[in-house]
Order: structure tokens, then sequence, then C-alpha cells
């Protein structure tokens, strides 16, 4: 039970991560190619990839809407629990990715 609930929040939280991470990296080469601080290009892709690694983590808007009203009107709360943990997780994973970003890039974070 209790590694079915970690792998549950583990995944989205890397993954939201890993997208921030990865694309604002290897986005940021694409500035040594043009007159610009590669550093300048990844910390403009963090904040803008931010949502879209949201999106990621969430995997397609139908199934989640589909939990969220089975879990509203159909009385399964559980479903509405864990598509907003899935959520959360999704959220601190991009943060955290965004913060990384500033941090190696000597960005500001506040």
């Amino acid at each position: 039970m209790y590694s079915e609930v970690m792998k549950g929040l583990l995944l989205p939280f890397f993954t939201a991560l890993g997208v921030i991470v990865g694309g604002s990296f290897i986005g940021g080469l694409a500035a040594l190619f043009y007159p610009e601080s590669p550093f300048y290009r990844m910390q403009e892709l963090a904040g803008d990839v931010k949502l879209w690694a949201i999106v990621v983590v969430i995997g397609g808007t139908f199934p989640t809407l589909r939990a969220l009203d089975s879990g509203l009107f159909g009385g399964e709360v559980i479903h509405l629990v864990r598509q907003m943990a899935v959520i959360m997780a999704g959220f601190l994973g991009s943060q955290a990715g965004y913060w990384i970003v500033m941090t190696v890039t000597g960005g500001r974070t506040g």
C-alpha cells in the first residue's frame, strides 16, 4: 500500500522536475547558435515550461476531468483526492526543477 502511494506521487514529481530541468538545459543549447547568454535562455525556458510540466504530469485532460467528475458528482472521493495529490506532486516537481535551474544559472528565485 505504502509503495503504491509513493509510486503514485514520486513518478509525477520527478516527471515534472525532469521536464523543467531537461527542457531548460537542452533548450539553452540553442542560445549557443545566436548571440544570447545560454543562462538567460535557460532561465526564460524554465519559467515558460512550468505549466507544461504540470500538463505532462496530468497526462491528458479528459481522463483527469473524468476522474474529477466521478469524485465530485459520483461520490467517489478517493478519485478526487488521488487526482489532487498527483496535481500537487506535479506542482512541487515543477517548482523544484525551476529552483534547480535558477540556482545553477545564478538567476533570481524570488
